[in-house]
């Protein structure tokens, strides 16, 4: 209300300097006036309960040192009320900037209460330096675990800094953070949408799910010409089986006969995972066979006979 009064130029009616003519009913008029709008100004500034008890007066420097009079005071407790708040208080999660302002309003009515020396001696300047350092040491003693390391670096520092000074750097340190982690965050995302992406054109290349598609060189759907296996090749572990559709050579326990030829051009040698030169070692290694004989040969490549006192 006093920087209001002081910015229209009105607080003179409320200290007693500006008086009301009393030979000039024109200027005394004027005054009227005024002091009818610094008193209407206060009466709207204040409680219900306090209206009721200011309503009739006449004179807006009355109500001014009335109100002034009665609840102005300051003793010990509530300076030892502010005081504690002000040490208890903690930053709880919230922001740096909101903890800092409420802090710093809080200074600022302390010191209100407390007027501290004006003078320009060497005493003066020593001890506002002492009260600086104790706001410093009050910021951080209510700041999140989370800048411990920060406040390790201030403390460390000579000489200490201001508490503005402080206030930047740990500002500055929370924007990096934040910087940081939204980064990450979007590298592993990325990455994560990059490999879904690859396993999603995976499947499709070998599996040929899109039913749409019919390819003109194996009359088989699924695919086109252009990805036809029997065109491009077969890729590793995976081979032709009987009904047509493509799948991985896993090793398994179910068996099939088949008829397997010493010929590098016979069809079943074509089916294991051998080169005609691998398979016509293994059969120098275990003796040669009639042309007729039938071996057992399961999913994963190896050869069973059905003699087994011929192994």
């Amino acid at each position: 209300m006093k920087l209001a009064l002081e910015a229209k130029n009105k607080f003179g009616f409320i200290n007693g300097k500006c008086e009301k003519p009393k030979d000039n009913d024109v200027l005394a008029a004027q005054w009227d006036r005024c002091n009818s709008v610094v008193l209407t100004w206060l009466l709207n500034s204040i409680s219900e309960e306090l209206f009721l008890g200011q309503v009739f007066s006449k004179l807006a420097s009355e109500v001014w040192t009335d109100l002034k009079e009665t609840y102005d005071k300051v003793d010990g407790s509530v300076v030892y009320d502010l005081y504690k708040r002000i040490n208890c208080i903690s930053q709880n999660g919230s922001s740096v900037a909101e903890y800092y302002n409420k802090l710093t309003t809080m200074w600022k009515q302390f010191d209100a209460m407390v007027q501290l020396p004006s003078c320009s001696c060497q005493a003066a300047k020593d001890y506002n330096d002492f009260s600086t350092l104790i706001k410093l040491m009050q910021f951080l003693m209510g700041l999140d675990d989370v800048y411990q390391p920060v406040r390790t670096q201030l403390l460390t520092r000579e000489p200490f800094p201001s508490v503005k000074a402080a206030y930047a750097l740990i500002s500055r340190e929370k924007s990096h953070r934040l910087s940081s982690s939204g980064s990450k965050s979007q590298s592993v995302s990325f990455v994560a949408k990059s490999n879904q992406s690859f396993d999603s054109r995976r499947r499709n290349n070998f599996r040929g799910s899109n039913s749409n598609l019919k390819c003109t060189n194996c009359n088989m759907v699924g695919h086109t010409v252009d990805r036809c296996f029997e065109i491009i090749g077969y890729p590793p572990g995976m081979r032709k089986r009987s009904s047509g559709t493509f799948g991985r050579n896993n090793s398994g326990n179910n068996t099939s006969k088949s008829s397997v030829s010493t010929g590098p051009s016979s069809s079943a040698v074509s089916a294991l995972p051998f080169t005609s030169e691998q398979i016509a070692k293994l059969l120098s290694l275990v003796g040669d066979k009639p042309e007729g004989d039938q071996v057992k040969s399961n999913m994963g490549g190896f050869e069973v006979k059905e003699n087994p006192g011929d192994w």
